[in-house]
């Protein structure tokens, strides 16, 4: 099989690399489709290298099929269209013990610090397996993870039926943050500087808002009859886009950080004050948001399918990688990792 492997190079390499059976416990997949998200945008240019192991296996958001089963693995089949949920956690820490496996403090993520998906064939725990509907398109399903994501933060934050919400950042994380909300009775506005990604979200139904042509906190306090949102979401990873989450909130908003933050940030803790403001970290899922968010991609009630902007070859990599970092026009980029040519 072929493999697309992290370096510490920014150009991924491509190679052979054996089959690895199943062994007790285990199944191995035929990986149809990787996606490539921010979190491998970081590693690809050293901010995880403390993490990540050498000639690395890159990919955490997958869809494949069952091709092995390993003895005493249950409940799986060869040919089972399924998904992965990338966490391994310890178990005894803390953080486990208190039911957040999630945040375990010494979460290994699959794709990060454990070989990922970018490869033609991938042995995995059957544990994090996750089953997929029968008639459930596998590049559509690769967004499975991405969209568990969007679930949790929206959970995380309380967001109510009814309430308003900000998303600071269009992207699809963005994007699926703001139609998990409405999925759910939520109203939402998004803010997003891109051309592209304003217009791709306007066509999935979205209000969207360009923050460089209008006045924000004018255009939520006129949306919120003057009260403030209950609810934002920064999602942009700039400080601008801190200062926005921050300042659109009304009393006893709740800020969710969803996007990762390399450097520290400025937050105006005398808004946190006055307005007894409440920010709220969010980090990957739990397993009841992998499972629902199978249930909403499947059920079209997120835009899966429309925000796969292309799909490469698994020999294309570094140009799939090239291309989601470049913007223009690109959404989301899935490796067809069945096609090595």
């Amino acid at each position: 099989m072929r493999a697309a492997l992290y370096t510490g190079d920014p150009n991924l390499i491509v190679e052979d690399r054996e089959r690895v059976p199943p062994g007790p416990g285990e199944v191995e997949i035929e990986v149809a489709y990787a996606g490539i998200c921010g979190t491998d945008l970081h590693i690809r240019h050293g901010a995880m290298d403390h993490r990540v192991p050498a000639k690395a296996v890159l990919g955490h958001e997958s869809s494949g099929r069952i091709a092995a089963v390993g003895e005493g693995v249950e409940g799986r089949q060869v040919g089972d269209p399924v998904t992965v949920m990338p966490l391994r956690w310890c178990g005894t820490c803390a953080a486990c013990r208190a039911g957040h496996t999630h945040v375990c403090q010494t979460l290994k993520v699959i794709g990060v610090d454990i070989p990922g998906a970018m490869q033609g064939s991938w042995t995995v725990p059957a544990d994090v397996v996750v089953g997929l509907p029968a008639g459930l398109p596998l590049d559509v399903a690769a967004l499975v993870e991405p969209t568990a994501v969007a679930v949790h933060d929206v959970r995380r934050s309380g967001l109510a039926p009814g309430e308003k919400a900000v998303v600071v950042g269009g992207g699809p994380i963005g994007v699926l943050i703001a139609r998990v909300a409405q999925a759910q009775g939520s109203d939402v506005v998004l803010l997003e500087l891109d051309p592209h990604r304003q217009a791709t979200a306007e066509a999935l139904g979205l209000t969207v808002v360009d923050p460089s042509r209008t006045d924000i906190g004018a255009y939520v306090a006129d949306w919120t009859s003057g009260a403030g949102a209950p609810v934002s979401f920064e999602v942009s990873g700039a400080p601008a886009g801190v200062r926005t989450a921050t300042d659109v909130l009304g009393v006893r908003g709740r800020m969710v950080v969803v996007a990762i933050h390399s450097e520290p940030r400025l937050v105006d803790l005398n808004q946190v004050f006055l307005r007894e403001l409440s920010i709220l970290g969010t980090r990957v899922y739990a397993r009841d948001d992998f499972e629902y968010a199978v249930q909403l991609v499947a059920d079209r009630q997120v835009p899966a399918k429309e925000l796969i902007s292309r799909v490469v070859p698994l020999s294309g990599a570094s140009a799939a990688f090239d291309a989601l970092e470049s913007g223009g026009g690109v959404m989301k980029v899935l490796i067809d990792c069945q096609d090595a040519s």
